[in-house]
């Protein structure tokens, strides 16, 4: 280990050497660990990232100046759907996904972070539990799900396969999540197969650019964001395990979406037969809503034949066509045509004259990078939107989007800028290896301003009521726009997403939505294979959740990932039989219930 006057040296270089302040003043245990905290920190990088901190954060807040007239909508060639497209072309999608899983070629990678902060506890996000009948937290969730598609893939094609689950922790979360699935015996999963990672961590600043101490004897630190994901995979060589396991492909999503389908064969085929080295999901319109909000007018030709613009209008009354926003050109010519997808059957159809996205008529570009997406549920909902800028893909922060283009409606009434990033991405292992190797410097950090706990000038601690401090964060999505080949996957919210973010005081994103989400689900499961349910007095309910999941289920039934992952599988133990709620379908219950 360094000596203080060592550390103390590269501080001074770095304009830091108050973070050794107190030193003097700690007993030699606490000094070794600040020192050793400090001493990875290297005096340029150290610097430029203070500076560059406090730079950004004097920036005037809201969107980059002329990103109004520089933004696009995702183009309708670039999107897939499994929910509208005919049922043999989900076929050969789904066959596909398995194929490659019983290969032994594909690996989930967990982003998983960050503390359960916003949800009022102090562990992992990983181990929280929303209150199912079954009491399984957000890993076991998981861990079921991979093991169930394993399942699925070995039995097709009559193999042992293994689905590597690969798990980004942080300094706060490592530990506890370690402990956790030992303690719970990996939960069934090869501990072999499940290979836990460390991102790094960078300082919290001031507005003026001084690194923060949190106590005396130690620097406060968060991780580079989710971002970090790729500076990670270089320092533990992740992707050379990966290599040396045959994989190639790699689904890649965060923790708290209660609804993740992991690995699931459906998006993985459908990446690979486009040829795609990264891929994303989003959702069917919802309702249109009032139509009497702005349309966003383009110029290209509404008679084209390939797939034209999502802004294309058809002619619409005077009434509900007021003039374009002025900061708003016309739209670019439409693309040229694709080549035919070799997963569909039939020749490309023309497109007609309204496309949004992800219309079934429309086949898609070999692209190779994959991004699943649902559509926003409202204008200011706080997910990035996919989109281009200046012609280059990127995922838009709700932050940056004004309220104004925020709201911009299709001529259906859907939202014209609705394709919602879930965090949920395919990579190629041969796409991460080119990021890591060649890209990874060029990314950009973003600000977040935070509530940093530190020690006044005295050493006493502090708690601030107002934020104080900035944390520098890396976004996965970041990379997108180094990708030669990108797709994007149309997911049903209902089905596909449901974020853990907040505590139940909270009116969204919290224990109680994430819960409704996954037990309506698992209802209308249930009665799609042909159960049914009774009420306390014995006569047959007929409700149903409301089409989005958002309202209580009439009866509350769980399905454990082990008994069916996708909904597929049921019908064995539940067509034509009557229950009384709850019905918790697990393991046992499903043995007690085969014919």
């Amino acid at each position: 280990m360094a000596s203080e006057r060592d550390v103390r040296a590269r501080l001074q270089r770095a304009g830091q050497e108050h973070l050794l302040r107190f030193c003097a003043e700690l007993a030699p245990g606490p000094r070794a660990a600040l020192l050793a905290e400090l001493e990875p920190l290297e005096p340029e990088a150290l610097r430029e990232h203070c500076r560059n901190a406090a730079a950004a954060c004097a920036r005037p807040p809201g969107p980059p100046p002329g990103l109004a007239t520089r933004l696009r909508p995702l183009p309708p060639e670039r999107v897939g759907s499994a929910s509208r497209s005919d049922p043999e072309t989900r076929r050969l999608w789904e066959e596909e996904g398995f194929h490659q899983i019983a290969l032994n070629k594909v690996a989930v990678l967990l982003l998983a972070g960050g503390q359960g902060t916003r949800l009022g506890v102090t562990y992992p996000k990983g181990m929280y539990q929303v209150g199912l009948p079954s009491q399984k937290t957000l890993y076991q969730l998981q861990a079921e799900r991979i093991r169930r598609v394993e399942q699925l893939a070995g039995e097709r094609h009559g193999t042992r396969c293994t689905v590597p689950w690969y798990i980004m922790t942080s300094e706060f979360t490592l530990g506890p999540t370690a402990e956790f699935f030992k303690e719970n015996d990996f939960f069934h999963l090869d501990p072999n197969n499940v290979i836990m990672f460390e991102q790094r961590m960078l300082p919290a600043v001031t507005f003026d650019g001084r690194a923060i101490l949190e106590r005396k004897d130690k620097v406060a630190m968060a991780p580079d964001g989710n971002g970090g994901l790729y500076r990670a995979l270089a320092d533990h060589r992740i992707l050379e395990d990966m290599e040396r396991r045959g994989v190639e492909f790699v689904h890649v999503y965060c923790v708290d979406n209660i609804l993740v389908r992991l690995a699931d064969p459906v998006f993985i085929g459908f990446c690979v037969l486009r040829d795609a080295d990264c891929g994303a999901k989003v959702s069917p319109p919802c309702p249109a809503p009032s139509s009497h909000l702005p349309f966003l007018p383009c110029s290209a030709p509404a008679t084209s034949p390939a797939p034209v613009c999502i802004a294309c209008p058809s002619p619409a009354p005077p009434c509900l066509a007021p003039p374009p926003p002025p900061s708003l050109p016309p739209c670019p010519a439409p693309p040229t045509a694709p080549r035919p997808c070799p997963a569909l059957p039939r020749p490309l159809l023309p497109a007609p004259p309204l496309v949004r996205l992800a219309h079934p008529l429309l086949v898609f570009l070999a692209l190779p990078i994959g991004l699943q997406v649902v559509e926003k549920a409202y204008p200011e909902e706080p997910v990035g939107v996919v989109c281009l800028v200046d012609g280059v893909l990127q995922v838009v922060e709700y932050s940056e989007i004004s309220p104004e283009i925020a709201q911009l409606r299709a001529p259906d009434g859907g939202l014209l800028y609705n394709a919602g990033n879930i965090c949920n991405h395919f990579f190629t292992r041969g796409f991460l290896q080119m990021v890591t190797r060649e890209f990874e410097p060029l990314l950009k950090p973003h600000v977040a301003v935070k509530k940093v706990p530190y020690v006044d000038e005295e050493g006493n601690p502090v708690k601030p009521l107002k934020p104080n401090g900035i944390k520098m964060e890396k976004f996965v999505f970041d990379v997108f726009q180094f990708a030669k080949n990108f797709v994007a996957f149309e997911v049903l919210r209902e089905e596909e997403f449901s974020p853990l973010k907040n505590a139940d005081s909270a009116d969204r994103d919290n224990p109680s939505t994430t819960r409704r989400a996954l037990l309506a689900q698992h209802y209308r499961w249930a009665l799609q294979a042909g159960a049914h349910f009774l009420d306390a007095h014995g006569a047959q309910l007929t409700e149903l959740p409301s089409p989005r999941g958002s309202g209580e289920p009439a009866a509350v039934c769980e399905i454990s990932p082990l008994v069916s992952y996708s909904g597929e599988g049921l019908e064995v133990y539940l067509r034509g039989r009557a229950f009384q709620s709850p019905l918790i379908l697990d393991e046992n219950r499903a043995r007690a219930l085969q014919p």
